[in-house]
């Protein structure tokens, strides 16, 4: 869609469903108030939607550029069915940074409506454009309102994640009360339409869809935010060197039968193919190994079950934590071979394990 700042938009299939969704919607609010023709109210209609989300994308730009202003990237922006989603690559490190960054977006929704409000007030109540400016600036006072309620994965959830981050100098502890609080607003808005239905007697089928899906997303939202909370608390625990497969050298060109009775015999858990200097050249890959079948590995050799060791696959055994989990992600792989300060080979880190240990967060 275009690259503004430099940050690449996408706009996912979704975003033509609202569109059509919002344009029916708003298409009788228009012939309310214009008494245009059918073709002129769904063309108004469908400028009002396509409108909306150019806020929404300013509301996500918001939040990029407040990021980059801290140094953190920003892969893209996609605008999809509930709005839109801005991808940071990094947290922000402190929660001063963490409260701008998630404020921004917000901050600039309510500017929009702020600004909307005061413009509205010199058009005319039947022109084409006031009716526009009218309800963007609502819309955009709504999304501004909605995007502060104190819950994860929401804005407001991330501002409540920095002040308990602030006050217990724990980002973990943010995450957790946040995505909490999530959770009670997706069971308080679910339960919404129904209350209303009590109240007035009368049931609208329309507003119980959009709350079930707004609360189904912030539902999985938090529940996601708990998880990784999860998963931040045991990275300090994560070590290369204590997840390190045992490793015997052995040659491209010995029988992966052979090669693997030896691994066997040694108790070791990985192989690595070495030239006749002991030079590690690759490192075979379990998942091929698997693949093959029991009655071929005698007439398979170990060289070609094995993935040269390309720059990003040797890594430093001391490496733990977000930079162990960094290092990973910048070069994914099935195995790793983990070296001493000194250039000798300790062992070979398995990404299975790795993810085993994050399966049991």
């Amino acid at each position: 869609m275009g690259s503004p700042f430099g940050i690449p938009i996408y706009v996912s299939p979704t975003w033509f469903i609202v569109a059509i969704l919002i344009t029916l919607w708003f298409e009788p609010v228009v012939q309310a108030r214009l008494h245009t023709s059918n073709l002129g109210g769904y063309l108004i209609a469908f400028v009002f939607a396509v409108l909306l989300y150019v806020s929404v994308l300013l509301h996500e730009l918001a939040h990029c550029v407040v990021a980059r202003m801290f140094g953190l990237p920003v892969r893209r922006i996609t605008l999809y069915l509930l709005g839109g989603v801005s991808e940071i690559e990094k947290e922000p490190q402190t929660p001063g940074r963490e409260f701008w960054v998630a404020f921004a977006g917000p901050l600039l929704s309510l500017g929009l409506a702020g600004a909307g409000f005061v413009f509205d007030r010199f058009l005319a109540d039947d022109s084409v454009v006031g009716v526009l400016v009218l309800q963007l600036w609502f819309a955009n006072l709504v999304v501004g309102v909605f995007n502060l309620l104190p819950g994860l994965p929401l804005d407001g959830g991330r501002l409540l994640r920095a002040g308990v981050w602030k006050i217990t100098r724990n980002p973990g502890s943010g995450t957790v009360a946040a995505a909490w609080v999530g959770r009670g607003l997706a069971l308080l808005l679910a339960l919404t339409p129904f209350l209303l239905g009590l109240l007035t007697g009368a049931f609208d089928f329309v507003m119980v869809i959009w709350a079930a899906i707004l609360s189904a997303f912030i539902w999985f939202g938090a529940t996601q935010a708990l998880q990784s909370a999860r998963v931040q608390a045991r990275l300090p625990h994560v070590q290369a060197r204590a997840l390190a497969r045992r490793a015997i050298p052995v040659t491209a060109d010995l029988p992966l039968a052979e090669a693997m009775r030896r691994a066997h015999e040694a108790r070791a858990g990985a192989l690595v193919v070495v030239d006749p200097a002991g030079t590690p050249l690759a490192l075979v890959n379990e998942a091929a190994v698997t693949a093959t079948p029991e009655h071929r590995r005698p007439w398979v050799t170990a060289g070609s079950v094995a993935r040269t060791l390309e720059p990003g696959l040797t890594l430093p055994a001391d490496l733990s934590g977000e930079a162990l989990i960094e290092a990973v992600r910048r070069n994914p792989a099935g195995e790793y071979l983990l070296v001493e300060p000194g250039g000798g080979v300790y062992g070979v880190l398995s990404t299975s394990d790795l993810e085993h240990v994050f399966a049991r967060s």
